[in-house]
């Protein structure tokens, strides 16, 4: 699949979303009711532009290169990332402060929003969750963030699911509620190609990581209800690749066995420096699945950060009940 054609895809998949919003809502204005805003974090894989596009309201998080700050989809994006990791320079991710946190939901609220639904990455992977919530004490029921054990394309997914909940009425604390019933109702598994921040993020030994390129050694890693665990090792990403794909066809049948195609999510992630590549990821999955709806979406800048570039991944999870 050409760069071309990976585009008029993501385009076919965004007019999607804003048809079944408008099915599911009966295309009920979204300023009116309660006016629940839906508030994410760029670690959904959602970027500014999209959040316009789809009423969804982006939370940048912050990226340290050589300890100069940034803030993913402002003042950083996806290549200028890579140009930094082709150079070697120190990369990590970081958290929102709580000054940023509380100034958008300030924002929000003065923007006219009654109530606020926050839906953060995974409490089991950042403590950033944790402090939002000890943060929403102070606006007496106004803000409520979803502890919603997912990120990246299981986190976009939720986030959807909010969008859609909010056009039918629902509140902030139902819609709250909603999600983290149902936060375990996803799987996500993704493959790393170089070893190099995974070593720096402390998650494999330098041995370890000298050893796995050596042997070109590819470890898949898998997020099972908010936390990352290793899920097996391949030889070179291909293989991985065939991993992880078996990996989601043992979960659709296990896990999701009596849910219908039409009710579930499955999107492919990447951090291909090539386009085309990435299109490739996403055409290799649909020949496994081709009974079910597949989008490919840039792996966020702060999980970059720790898998460095082109890495792969993908996800499933059910949909809105």
């Amino acid at each position: 699949m050409t760069g071309a054609a990976l585009r008029a895809a993501d385009e076919l998949h965004y007019n999607t979303i804003r048809q079944n919003v408008k099915e599911r809502t009966g295309d009920k204005d979204m300023e009116t009711g309660r006016k629940v805003a839906v508030l994410t974090d760029t670690n959904s894989g959602i970027t500014q532009e999209e959040g316009q596009r789809l009423g969804i309201h982006v939370l940048p998080m912050p990226v340290m290169v050589d300890g100069q700050m940034y803030l993913e989809g402002v003042d950083i994006c996806h290549s200028q990332l890579y140009e930094a990791m082709r150079q070697h320079k120190d990369i990590s991710s970081s958290q929102p402060s709580p000054g940023q946190v509380m100034e958008t939901w300030d924002r929000l609220l003065e923007e006219g929003y009654e109530e606020i639904v926050y839906i953060p990455m995974s409490s089991g992977l950042s403590g950033s969750c944790h402090n939002a919530i000890s943060f929403a004490e102070e606006y007496g029921g106004k803000v409520q963030v979803a502890d919603n054990h997912r990120i990246s394309v299981t986190q976009y997914g939720s986030v959807l699911s909010a969008l859609e909940l909010a056009g039918q009425g629902l509140s902030a604390a139902q819609i709250r509620d909603w999600l983290e019933e149902r936060a375990y109702d996803a799987s996500i598994y993704v493959s790393v190609d170089s070893m190099e921040y995974l070593k720096k993020g402390g998650r494999i030994t330098p041995a370890a990581a000298a050893l796995a390129t050596v042997l070109n050694l590819k470890p898949v890693l898998t997020i099972q209800g908010g936390k990352l665990d290793t899920f097996a090792k391949a030889r070179g990403m291909r293989q991985a690749e065939t991993k992880m794909l078996d990996a989601i066809g043992r979960d659709r049948q296990e896990r999701f066995g009596t849910v219908p195609d039409s009710e579930l999510r499955l999107n492919v992630a990447g951090t291909f420096e090539d386009r085309e590549r990435a299109g490739e990821w996403l055409e290799l999955a649909r020949k496994h699945f081709p009974a079910m709806e597949i989008a490919y979406h840039p792996l966020p800048c702060s999980i970059a950060c720790h898998v460095g570039m082109n890495a792969a991944g993908l996800g499933i999870m059910k949909k809105e009940s």
